[in-house]
């Protein structure tokens, strides 16, 4: 009877032990070179946000060693000067843009299809603050600049440049905002080590934003008040 229960209980548990045993993993396509060269660049190109060699490598199912050859053989090849687009390390991953020495045709060809998406000066000056005093709360913004910034913040968290970075312990506990992954992104920038100065900011912003070129102040020397913001108290003497 004990022979014929443990026979019973084999009976059972056995099929499910084999099906797991004989689950076939998947199997990685094979791509020859010149295929996932052709793959690897075609998913640079249709990806918005920059994209790892490991991110890559990861939804191909593919060596990160290969990958990252492949990127950095159609980084090289993108640099000859008959590309107008280059694939550069920006932001922690590749991402294709066009190249520095087009932006100015560029800028011009786009500003004939469409109405040039724009970030104001006052924005602009904002922006660096943040950039290089980060994290930085909204009435340090206010002091430095002497005018009120909440307007300006708040279109530039819209346009996803800045972001919350929790709160300074100090009386009211003011919200302390830093730039994100798409100010990165937005200004060609690998990370914060490569911010240029001030001046050459203000510069990568007209030519990221679309904004008309011209001599304007340096933004530590801003006097004027922005369009939309309500102006400072005037001290009374």
């Amino acid at each position: 009877m004990e022979n014929q229960d443990v026979q019973a209980a084999l009976e059972i548990v056995g099929p499910e032990i084999v099906l797991e045993v004989q689950e076939p993993a998947p199997v990685p396509v094979q791509w020859s070179d010149a295929q996932l060269k052709a793959i690897v660049e075609a998913a640079v190109y249709v990806t918005d946000e920059p994209l790892s060699a490991e991110q890559i490598a990861a939804a191909l199912e593919q060596p990160a060693a290969a990958v990252s050859r492949i990127l950095e053989e159609l980084a090289a090849e993108y640099n000859k000067p008959e590309h107008g687009l280059t694939i550069r390390e920006v932001a922690g991953g590749y991402k294709v843009s066009t190249k520095p020495e087009h932006h100015e045709a560029i800028r011009a060809f786009v500003k004939n299809l469409k109405p040039p998406m724009k970030l104001s000066l006052p924005a602009l000056e904002t922006l660096a603050l943040i950039a290089y005093k980060q994290p930085v709360t909204v009435p340090e913004i206010a002091e430095i600049r002497n005018v009120q910034g909440a307007g300006v913040v708040k279109t530039l968290l819209d346009r996803k440049l800045i972001a919350a970075a929790g709160r300074k312990k100090v009386v009211g506990n003011p919200m302390l905002y830093k730039t994100t992954k798409e100010f990165l992104v937005q200004f060609g920038l690998k990370d914060l080590s490569e911010l240029p100065t001030l001046k050459e900011f203000e510069e990568l912003g007209r030519l990221s934003m679309g904004e008309s070129s011209g001599e304007e102040p340096e933004p530590q020397a801003v006097s004027e008040t922005a369009p939309n913001e309500p102006a400072p108290e005037e001290k009374a003497e």
